[in-house]
């Protein structure tokens, strides 16, 4: 009974319409003369874009095998014109019909401000006025949620830009041997700017829309994050079902793990929203997009307050009470518990405030819902 039910469940998802518009977003005679023009060449022709899907990776094929990121939204949004873009990571995947454009930007931050600055520039885009959302698998902090749950980030936080000194020779007293560039060290709680990039603010009004939006939506659950959470005893929204939420994300090129980590992810994530942020995520890529799309705003080719973060875990930020870190981070990295619960969380959810716009684009296109 239970297989059946998760059968229906997931053939709802594959199944639901999308909203679409009346007549195609894009002519055949304009999707014509754009796939005429070269990549990273001038094009008269422009393919008006309405939403710009962000995914960081995917395992194999583009469709048919086990999926990454980019599979489900290619298959279930019918992406079928693909545009070669080979000053990024992966070509791109295009719905005339609703405008939906989706990219694979490469894993890190370094690939991912590339490839979306890239994007951005591309003459074969009008991206003016298309919202942006960032839809990747994370690890998930167990003291919020459970593996499989979709969070809504607010403020984007970089864990890269740092002093750092060996934690065998930090001095007595100290919390940890990594502290923000320019403080005195790791006990020094005076505020800085974020300058160099350190943390962004997303439009609350927008996070705050998709999450309304979503915070009801029912996300696949199964036996494996079932089992794996069941650990986490003594943290109760680790052995919670997956759900949405609103939570902030860390952005850090170290793949790190562990109880030590996670509270330096959530210390770091106060310290630089001054006290305002809650860590729930961490990954590898969002300050390098945001970076890319701040300056892309600067030139009119994005708006910045088009953007959205959805992060849903795949794996915890630390072990269960009695493992140690290394012992449970090796034995993840043989396969996220979360790994299918996460991708479909994130096209369930991601899908849900796609629609809307896409549907009501007389209304979207003009301005950011409040």
């Amino acid at each position: 009974m239970r297989l059946l039910a998760r059968l229906a469940f997931l053939a709802a998802a594959l199944l639901a319409p999308a909203a679409v518009s009346a007549a195609p977003v894009a002519a055949a005679a304009t999707l014509a003369a754009v796939k005429a023009c070269a990549p990273a060449r001038p094009c008269a022709a422009k393919l008006p874009v309405r939403v710009v899907v962000v995914t960081m990776f995917e395992i194999g094929a583009d469709s048919g095998d086990k999926p990454g990121e980019f599979q489900l939204w290619k298959e279930r949004r019918h992406l079928i014109e693909t545009l070669p873009f080979p000053q990024g990571w992966h070509d791109l995947a295009y719905d005339p019909e609703t405008g939906v454009l989706a990219i694979v930007t490469g894993m890190g931050s370094i690939k991912s401000a590339t490839a979306a600055l890239a994007l951005g520039l591309d003459d074969r885009l009008d991206l003016s006025k298309a919202y942006w959302l960032v839809a990747g698998i994370a690890g998930i902090d167990p003291e919020d949620a459970s593996v499989g749950s979709a969070a809504w980030a607010r403020y984007l936080i970089d864990g890269d830009i740092a002093h750092e000194i060996d934690a065998r020779e930090i001095p007595k007293g100290w919390s940890s041997g990594y502290f923000a560039l320019h403080s005195k060290g790791p006990m020094d709680k005076a505020p800085l700017d974020p300058v160099n990039g350190e943390m962004f603010e997303l439009n609350p009004a927008l996070q705050d829309w998709a999450y309304a939006l979503t915070k009801d939506t029912a996300l696949p659950d199964d036996a494996r994050i079932a089992e794996a959470r069941k650990a986490f005893k003594g943290y109760p929204n680790a052995q919670k079902p997956p759900f949405v939420l609103k939570g902030d994300n860390l952005a850090a090129m170290t793949f790190w793990h562990g109880a030590k980590m996670t509270q330096w992810a959530n210390d770091w994530t106060r310290f630089w929203t001054r006290g305002k942020g809650e860590f729930v995520t961490s990954a590898m890529e969002e300050t390098g997009t945001f970076q890319s799309i701040e300056y892309l705003t600067k030139v009119g080719r994005a708006d910045r307050d088009r953007v959205l973060v959805l992060r849903a875990g795949s794996n915890f930020t630390m072990p269960p009470p009695g493992l140690d870190a290394a012992t449970y981070l090796l034995s993840e990295n043989q396969g996220y518990a979360g790994m299918t619960a996460a991708l479909e969380s994130l096209y369930i959810v991601g899908g849900k405030v796609v629609d809307e716009i896409v549907g009501h684009w007389d209304r979207y296109g003009k301005s950011p819902p409040k």
